[in-house]
């Protein structure tokens, strides 16, 4: 079998406090983080047992991981099986890098989300170049917001030219043409975050080839469609895995909409779909923007 999870554990602290997120943020209590190293070590361990299947592993935690020492861990030993071919986490970036050196880098990529107002922006690109100086595959993200088109105008100019910079439409909020363009001359795939997604019926790798599991081993389609499939750890999930049609009217987010197979988005993230890293990511050779959706 071959299996893309999106891994969703009960961690929900986080080091920062976006006013933009809309993850919920509180201060998991020391029992809440061991349940959650628990939880992650067991999908793990579960991961290290699957020889007979070629695994892709996201973890989208709510909170910050990468501040956790079970989550540097299991990035690291989940990089150097046979089995996975790629294991990728959501970041702020905040952790030391140092740990790095033990993974594979071949295999480990990191999903870097720059929160201006949460970290100085010389730290954060300073590891940035860490990252790039250690080979780590890596994409770097910011939220569309006006106040935050300087600084993102000034990553972009800063960063490693072959490193992706990606904008997420900010959640709530609309772009006239005038601002869309001014993010996608950043970006020249923002257009496929500027609007929400029609998604009603249309055919989506999630549930078939993707699924969702969250910390007790539950398996959805995906973090947004509640519908149980069975659980990871006695197998049931296995037999409800087909092709089905999206039941929802819209969607919003790209750990979503990428799985949909009425967009392009496998053949323009080819190889780097976990981490969000285009096949070619350099702005001259993406062809031009997409088209509007």
């Amino acid at each position: 079998m071959d299996l893309t999870i999106l891994y969703r554990g009960p961690l929900a602290s986080c080091d920062y406090d976006c006013p933009y997120c809309p993850f919920a943020k509180r201060r998991d209590s020391r029992e809440q983080l061991r349940a959650d190293r628990d939880a992650l070590e067991r999908f793990a361990a579960w991961v290290s047992e699957r020889r007979d299947d070629r695994l892709s592993v996201l973890f989208t935690p709510w909170g910050e991981g990468l501040v956790r020492s079970w989550y540097r861990r299991a990035l690291t030993e989940l990089s150097h099986l046979p089995q996975v071919r790629r294991v990728a986490i959501q970041t702020n970036l905040s952790f030391r890098t140092d740990w790095l050196a033990g993974a594979d880098p071949e295999k480990l990529a990191l999903w870097c989300t720059y929160h201006p107002g949460q970290t100085p922006y010389d730290r954060f690109l300073t590891k940035c170049h860490e990252l790039a100086d250690r080979s780590v595959r890596f994409s770097v993200g910011v939220v569309g917001l006006p106040e935050h088109l300087e600084l993102a105008r000034r990553l972009r100019a800063e960063l490693p030219a072959h490193i992706y910079l990606w904008i997420n439409a900010a959640e709530g909020h609309g772009y006239t043409d005038e601002e869309a363009a001014r993010w996608t001359d950043l970006d020249p795939l923002f257009p496929y975050s500027r609007h929400p997604h029609p998604s009603a019926g249309l055919p989506c790798r999630t549930g078939e080839s993707v699924i969702s599991v969250d910390g007790a081993g539950t398996v959805r389609r995906c973090h947004f469609v509640r519908t149980e499939l069975g659980n990871l750890y006695d197998g049931s999930y296995r037999q409800a895995l087909a092709p089905r049609p999206c039941p929802l009217a819209v969607c919003d987010c790209h750990i979503g909409y990428v799985h949909l197979e009425t967009l392009p988005l496998y053949d323009v993230f080819a190889g780097g779909v976990l981490e969000r890293i285009p096949h070619t990511p350099g702005r001259s050779q993406f062809g031009g923007p997409p088209r509007e959706i």
